[in-house]
C-alpha cells in the first residue's frame, strides 16, 4: 500500500490560506441550486465531497460551471424545478452530500435513488426521513439490512410543510438539511430538536448560507426553528471562508513541532465552529493571536494535557489527539458519541492508532482519554479510508522520525492538495512510496 513517510522538523513558520470550506461549499451549493437565478461562489473547494455535489445537480439538468483554478462555480438555479426528475445519484462516503440531497430533493418533484460507497450503507440516515415525512415527504430506505440507512429512495411532489421533529444526537447535518429544504415547502415549517443537539455552530452556519440567499428563518442554537417559504431563494455572489477544520492540521503543527502558524482568511468571527480548536490549544499552554483576517498560534515551550467536551466542534477531535501525544499528562475529550458513526468509528479506530503510537488510551461511548507516552514508537498509522485520520496523525511525524501514514491519497475527500501543502508549510520532506 502506498504511503507518506513525513520527516521531522525543529520547527515550523509558515503562513497559509487553506482551500474553501466543506461545510460551507456544500450549503452553498443547495441554496445555489434551489435558488432563482444565477449564483457566482468563489472560494470553492475542490475535493472529492464537493465533486460529489456538484456531480449531482449537474445530472439533474442544472447548468453549472465549475473553474477549478479560479475556485469558482457559476450555477443557474431551478427554483425547485429539476429539469431531470428521474435520476440515481451516487454521494460517495459524502455524508453531507447524501443527507442534504435527500431533504432538498423531497421538495423538489420527481423520484431519486440517493446512494454510496459500502460504509455510506452503515452510516445513519433514519431521523431525518422521519422528519422529511412529517413534512410530506414520500421518502424512504432501500437498505434491506438496515432501513435507517442508505441508499433511499424519494418519490416526491414537494413538501407540505408544518412541524417536524428530528432528534439532534446523531448529526446536525439532519437538521441543517431540513432547514435548507424549508424554503421551499408550501406553507412556513417550524423544525423543533428532539434531545440534545450535537455540532450547533454547524447549524448556525446554515443559517447564515440560507440567509445570503434571501431565505428567512427565526431561531438559533438548538431551535426551534421556524422557516417561512414566503421568501424563497435568490441567486447570490457568494465568498466561501477556507476551511477552519483544515486550517487545526497547521494551527496543530506549531502546537506540536513548535514555532508559529498563521492561517489567512479567517477571524474569531467565522461562520465555522472549528476555529475554537485554537482556544484549546491555548488552553495547552499555546499562543493564539486573532485579527481581522487571520488567526496565528504560536507553540508553547511545554503542552499539558486538557478534559474538553467537543460536542461542538468533533471534527478537530483527532487534530487534538495528536497535539495530547505530546502534552504533560492526560488528555480527556467527552461529549462526541457521534464520531462513532462517521467515516469511521472516530473513537475506536483513533484509540488503535494512538495505542501504537504508543499511548495508553481509555474510551469512553462519548470519548477517550488520552495518556501521552515517554516517547513515541515509529509506526505506520492505517487511515481507515478517513481523510481526518490522515491529516491529523501526520503531524506526529513532524517530531517523531519513522511515522508514516498509509492510503495518504485518502486525503483527496476534503483536501487534495494536503500533502503539497503540508511539506511547504512545515519545510518537512514528505516521501510518497
Amino acid at each position: 500500500m502506498k504511503k507518506a513517510h513525513i520527516q521531522p522538523v525543529s520547527s515550523v513558520s509558515g503562513t497559509i490560506r487553506p482551500p474553501g470550506s466543506k461545510s460551507i461549499t456544500n450549503r452553498a451549493l443547495i441554496c445555489a441550486a434551489l435558488a432563482t437565478g444565477q449564483s457566482r461562489l468563489t472560494g470553492v473547494l475542490d475535493s472529492e465531497d464537493t465533486t460529489v455535489m456538484i456531480d449531482a445537480w449537474r445530472m439533474l439538468g442544472l447548468n453549472l460551471k465549475h473553474d477549478k483554478q479560479t475556485a469558482e462555480i457559476i450555477i443557474d438555479g431551478a427554483a425547485g424545478k429539476l429539469p431531470i426528475r428521474d435520476a440515481q445519484i451516487y454521494a460517495a462516503n459524502s455524508g453531507t452530500t447524501i443527507r442534504f440531497l435527500a431533504a432538498a430533493l423531497s421538495a423538489c418533484e420527481g423520484h431519486f435513488i440517493l446512494d454510496g460507497v459500502a460504509r455510506m450503507r452503515q452510516r445513519p440516515i433514519g431521523d431525518l426521513l422521519d422528519a422529511l415525512r412529517q413534512l410530506g415527504a414520500d421518502i424512504r430506505s432501500l437498505n434491506e439490512l438496515d432501513d435507517r440507512c442508505p441508499p433511499v429512495e424519494i418519490r416526491s411532489q414537494g413538501l407540505r410543510g408544518g412541524t417536524a421533529k428530528v432528534a439532534g444526537n446523531i448529526s446536525s447535518q439532519f437538521l441543517s438539511g431540513l432547514m435548507m429544504a424549508a424554503p421551499m415547502a408550501a406553507t412556513p415549517v417550524t423544525l423543533e430538536v428532539q434531545g440534545e443537539l450535537v455540532s450547533v455552530p454547524y447549524v448556525e452556519m446554515t443559517a447564515a448560507v440560507m440567509r445570503s440567499f434571501g431565505a428567512k428563518l427565526t431561531g438559533s442554537g438548538s431551535g426551534p426553528f421556524v422557516i417561512d417559504p414566503a421568501f424563497r431563494y435568490r441567486a447570490a455572489d457568494y465568498e466561501i471562508e477556507p476551511d477552519a477544520s483544515a486550517a487545526s492540521y497547521f494551527w496543530a503543527a506549531a502546537a506540536i513541532a513548535g514555532g508559529r502558524a498563521t492561517v489567512q482568511g479567517l477571524s474569531r468571527n467565522s461562520l465555522q465552529g472549528d476555529v475554537r480548536f485554537c482556544d484549546l490549544l491555548e488552553q495547552m499552554g499555546c499562543s493564539v493571536s486573532y485579527r481581522e483576517n487571520e488567526v496565528e498560534v504560536v507553540g508553547g515551550d511545554r503542552l499539558k494535557g486538557v478534559e474538553v467536551d467537543m460536542s461542538e466542534i468533533s471534527d478537530t477531535v483527532q487534530t487534538l489527539a495528536a497535539v495530547a501525544m505530546f502534552a504533560e499528562g492526560p488528555t480527556t475529550v467527552r461529549g462526541v458519541a457521534h464520531n462513532r458513526v462517521k467515516e469511521t468509528d472516530r473513537i475506536s479506530d483513533l484509540a488503535r492508532e494512538l495505542i501504537k503510537l504508543g499511548a495508553t488510551v481509555d474510551e469512553f461511548a462519548d470519548g477517550l482519554r488520552i495518556h501521552p507516552p515517554i516517547s513515541i514508537t515509529a509506526c505506520d498509522i492505517d487511515t481507515y479510508h478517513d481523510h481526518r485520520m490522515a491529516m491529523s496523525l501526520s503531524l506526529v511525524g513532524l517530531r517523531q522520525s519513522g511515522v508514516a501514514i498509509r492510503d495518504p491519497d485518502c486525503t483527496g475527500k476534503t483536501y487534495p492538495g494536503y500533502w503539497q501543502d503540508l511539506a511547504k508549510f512545515s519545510g518537512s520532506r514528505i516521501v510518497m512510496g
